[in-house]
């Protein structure tokens, strides 16, 4: 194992947070865009049991308690509320393991923009013919916009070795074999069985969207959350209306 992963395993001992938001073991999106780049979002999010069990595992190692919640809706509100582009998030728990509520971006554009850079997770084109949304995450950029997201978010990454936060390039096949050599071929099945589900209505029929599948003015999307965490190629997601 390289030394950098087992640097990691032993930071996230030490500074074990928790959550599951974009990279859960379960996670549905609805969500609306509006023209001039609002959007408005629904979501629920929940761990597998597997992943349960090794975040409580590692609590009851550090000799903290395992009763408090594992996605804890107040403190993820509160480390994304100032992130750019949002207008109010709030989400509350459903179960220790579990947690819904909504996203308002108000200028989703700039939502996770990197400050004094071209990097963008998101690029917003309203004209006067068309429209269109492009979502782009890559490899070399991904640690960074990640970081933005909450600490939650980043150090439950860094707890699965995810080459999406550590820069580490990964085959698929070769991040699985890492998770099964390091917490059991059951969590590394968990992980690969994992899907993140989303729904978009759009202000008018789109006329493509890659990546997903258009009914009426809806766009649907199943993304494996394995390509999330590995990115061995970059996700590419654009839809025109």
């Amino acid at each position: 194992m390289k030394a950098k992963n087992l640097f990691y395993v032993n930071l996230i001992l030490y500074n074990i947070l928790f959550l599951v938001l974009f990279s859960s073991c379960s996670a549905r999106i609805d969500g609306e865009v509006y023209e001039g780049g609002r959007v408005e979002l629904r979501l629920s999010s929940s761990l597998g049991t597997r992943t349960i069990a090794l975040i409580r595992s590692m609590r009851g190692f550090m000799g903290e308690g395992t009763d408090a919640p594992i996605l804890d809706g107040n403190n993820i509100s509160a480390s994304m509320s100032n992130s750019p582009g949002m207008g109010s998030i709030s989400l509350v728990n459903t179960s220790p393991s579990s947690l819904e509520g909504t996203l308002s971006i108000i200028r989703v554009g700039d939502f996770l923009s990197l400050a004094g850079t071209d990097t963008r997770l998101i690029t917003y084109t309203e004209t006067a013919s068309f429209s269109s949304i492009v979502f782009y995450l890559e490899l070399e950029t991904a640690p960074a916009l990640i970081s933005m997201l909450s600490p939650e978010v980043e150090e439950y990454l860094l707890a699965l070795m995810a080459p999406a936060v550590l820069g580490d390039i990964y085959t698929r096949e070769e991040y699985l074999s890492l998770l099964g050599m390091v917490y059991g071929r059951p969590l590394a099945d968990e992980i690969a069985a994992a899907f993140i589900t989303a729904l978009i209505q759009f202000p008018r029929q789109p006329v493509s969207a890659l990546g997903g599948s258009i009914n009426g003015r809806n766009v649907e999307y199943n993304i494996p959350l394995l390509d999330l965490l590995v990115l061995e190629e970059p996700l590419s997601y654009e839809v025109i209306w």
